[in-house]
């Protein structure tokens, strides 16, 4: 048993550190995520559209503001960037049971979508900085099974308060969120170590020397294609947690506690496999060779699912089983393609920037694919699954190139190295 919990824990201070701070913070959103509906309608009231409308405008904002907010952090600093954020967004949390009705709703939900914007930038950019070469990927493969724990306690607690369903205990919900968010930025700013800032010539500050001597990340064409490409295949977690539920629910005869059980073994997978699947990704061309798995996964999920239209029984549970566990695995190999991207294909001198960009591919993953993936399998059935699985294929073909382009373009303009 301990042989098996020292390899689930982080080998350094650091790397535990963060691993508990990825716990913390998950655990503070999937509270407040777990009982959102209930939140809004019963404490806020408002109707369903009001609050699909509210999500669409804050994710526009975030979207336009994705750029600006990585800039903040070359800037300002990864590690004041992140503690700022995340106070901001515990105040905000605190202030969710004033809200009262649909405009300050929309305010509220884009002034969270600005400082989780920030925030997350900042705290990417720290945690490709603070880290060598050969330790980055593995580092973050741990923080990213340690949110998923994060997430599963966090919607434990959610889960609570929605049991004794009160209004007192509903309204504790963002309370919570609040309080553990406060701690977050505390652990943050007390044990996490600043990041250094050496060079400068006089007169110039090492931050300004290094932004001026770099071209914007916009202007590196490859890796903004890759970004959107990495978009693309992030879209397996619309797989897992939209379509997948729906097509179980309206086209199979699976019985729908099936879910509970897909979304565990989701979790249990990710926490138990993130940091072996992430030891693929230590250079480009390993990044390159987790993007072609995590293709191939994206595809069998589909062909695997999309002929449980027409089985019935156990056959039906075992070939939806396969296929989220396929899709798990996609997630898997996409993570860990992402972080060696960033860690490799980023111009040092302007993380943020970088992060900025790279961060465009999520914020425009959840605006387009949940409509398109859910029309596609709900309407067209096996068609639209091929053309789903055609979406993925296409993604990590495309990322060949563009990961090459990207290369080239550090190159040319003398980017110093990853390490």
């Amino acid at each position: 048993m301990r042989a098996t919990l020292g390899r689930l824990l982080p080998p350094t201070k650091l790397e535990r550190d963060l691993a508990l701070q990825s716990v913390l913070s998950a655990f503070a959103t999937g509270s407040f995520l777990t009982g959102t509906a209930v939140f809004f309608t019963q404490i806020v009231g408002l109707t369903g559209a009001q609050i699909g409308l509210g999500m669409s405008i804050s994710a526009a904002v975030a979207l336009a503001l994705q750029i600006p907010m990585g800039r903040v952090a070359d800037h300002l600093g990864a590690k004041t960037l992140w503690v700022w954020s995340s106070t901001c967004e515990a105040a905000l949390y605190f202030a969710w049971p004033a809200i009262d009705g649909l405009l300050t709703f929309v305010l509220m939900l884009s002034l969270l979508a600005v400082v989780e914007t920030a925030g997350r930038n900042g705290r990417n950019v720290y945690r490709i900085a603070v880290f060598t070469r050969e330790t980055r990927v593995a580092a973050m493969a741990y923080q990213r099974a340690a949110r998923n724990v994060g997430y599963t306690l966090g919607a434990g607690a959610g889960g609570v308060a929605l049991g004794i369903g009160s209004r007192w205990a509903i309204l504790a919900i963002p309370l919570l969120t609040g309080a553990l968010l406060v701690l977050n930025a505390l652990m943050v700013a007390i044990t996490l170590p600043e990041l250094a800032r050496t060079g400068g010539t006089q007169g110039e500050s090492p931050v300004e020397e290094a932004l001026h001597a770099a071209p914007a990340a916009w202007r590196n064409r490859g890796f903004v294609v890759l970004a959107a490409c990495n978009g693309a295949l992030s879209s397996n977690q619309v797989l897992l947690n939209v379509v997948v539920p729906l097509w179980l629910v309206e086209r199979t005869d699976a019985p729908h506690t099936l879910l509970a059980w897909l979304f565990g073994t989701n979790t249990v997978l990710a926490v138990l496999l993130q940091v072996r699947a992430s030891r693929l990704a230590d250079s480009v061309e390993g990044s390159l060779r987790a993007v072609r798995l995590s293709g191939w996964a994206f595809v069998v999920s589909c062909l695997v699912i999309a002929i449980t239209h027409d089985t019935v029984g156990w056959v039906s549970i075992v070939l939806i089983w396969a296929g989220h566990v396929t899709i798990t695995g996609a997630e898997l190999w996409q993570s860990a393609s992402d972080w060696g991207f960033t860690s490799e294909l980023s111009d040092h001198r302007r993380l943020g920037d970088y992060q900025g960009v790279w961060g465009m591919g999520y914020q425009v993953e959840p605006i387009i694919f949940p409509a398109l993936y859910t029309f596609l399998a709900l309407h067209w059935g096996t068609p639209g699954w091929a053309v789903i699985a055609a979406i993925g294929v296409g993604a990590a073909a495309l990322a060949h190139p563009a990961a090459r382009a990207a290369q080239r373009h550090l190159e040319r303009i003398g980017a110093p190295t990853a390490a």
